[in-house]
């Protein structure tokens, strides 16, 4: 065990300050703060997280208070963070946990899997700091770290298996979710993707990758396919009186489902045409459209949507937000179309 060893001094003295974290060596958090830093985490680096992370935590302070929420506040405060899916299971396994859990978290990998929006990087993550459980959380940050101490040469997704076999056998009994912490920390600070630092890093002379000239090129990965590009519009419906924002809660299913957004067509392979978007269009009147498109890029394809403009009376039961409570309430992609609207509507 002298990995870990090595890896909890280091830890003891350079562990971040992050806000859902106890020091090294405290009694762990609540359960409920690990679950959420995990879930708002995932593909998205702390930074970010931190305030989002107050914010919930003020508005929220506990599962049972976040389960009680209205779906469509929580999306609201979520707005910007990106995976929207995250946001929809956060709110699903908050009432989980609520309704048929007592208001507490299971305390075992298996029945944190068995919540929704629970994988098994976060239910190892929540199980080894919040419930001190031996077992291993394995992210990007700890495949990259573990791949280069065993020199592990099978590209990724195909060396993941051997990696958190790796990863496992170096938990120690004691103090796992310290340990779980430091992993996550060496990867982000030190072992970092295209220049480790290795002179820096607690595990050098335990590294089979470093000494054999192979850390910067781990873990190896298959070529990735290009992404496919979708296209779609959206349509910014200013209400004459005001210039509040016509806006539409999108479907459950897909992505930003349950998101509040612009209205618009299904976002398809070509361009829509001319038909599909008078079929579309939430009002009648001269829809302009804006010189610029909003780009957008996501995990698996990239986004362009065509943006049209007009204001008008209101339309009757459509729903008008203020511009900047829209902005506010809608995620990244719609946000940058109701940004070129508003700047194509000032000129």
């Amino acid at each position: 065990m002298r990995e870990a060893e090595r890896l909890l001094a280091w830890y003891d003295a350079n562990a971040r300050v992050l806000p859902w974290r106890a020091p090294p060596g405290a009694p762990p958090p609540e359960p409920y703060r690990v679950w959420l830093s995990e879930i708002m985490l995932q593909q998205t680096v702390a930074a970010t997280v931190k305030p989002y992370f107050r914010r919930f935590t003020e508005l929220w302070p506990d599962v049972r208070a976040l389960a009680a929420a209205a779906r469509e506040d929580v999306l609201r405060e979520w707005a910007g963070l990106g995976y929207y899916a995250r946001a929809r299971n956060l709110h699903a396994c908050a009432k989980a946990v609520a309704e048929d859990h007592g208001g507490r978290f299971p305390d075992t990998v298996e029945g944190l899997r068995a919540l929704p929006g629970i994988g098994a990087y976060t239910a190892g993550a929540i199980a080894a700091i919040a419930f001190g459980r031996p077992v291993a959380a394995v992210d990007g940050n700890v495949e990259r770290v573990v791949s280069r101490l065993r020199a592990i040469e099978a590209p990724l997704p195909a060396a993941k298996a051997e990696i958190a076999r790796a990863a496992q056998a170096m938990v120690p009994g004691a103090r796992p979710g310290d340990f779980a912490q430091a992993m996550m920390d060496l990867g982000a600070t030190i072992c970092a993707p295209k220049a480790p630092r290795c002179l820096l890093c607690p595990l050098s002379g335990l590294c089979e990758g470093s000494a054999r000239g192979l850390a910067a090129s781990l873990p190896r990965k298959a070529p990735k396919a290009a992404k496919p590009e979708r296209r779609g519009a959206v349509f910014a419906h200013f209400r004459a009186e005001d210039g509040a924002l016509l806006v539409v809660t999108r479907p459950e299913k897909g992505l930003l489902g349950g998101m509040i957004g612009l209205p618009g067509p299904e976002w398809t392979a070509d361009p829509p045409d001319e038909a599909t978007l008078a079929a579309a269009a939430p009002a009648p009147g001269s829809w302009r459209r804006a010189e610029a498109s909003a780009r957008h890029v996501f995990t698996h394809f990239s986004l362009t949507l065509d943006v049209l403009w007009a204001a008008g009376p209101a339309q009757p039961g459509a729903r008008y937000l203020p511009v900047g409570e829209a902005l506010a309430a809608t995620p990244t992609a719609m946000r940058k179309a109701i940004r070129i609207a508003l700047a194509a509507r000032a000129d």
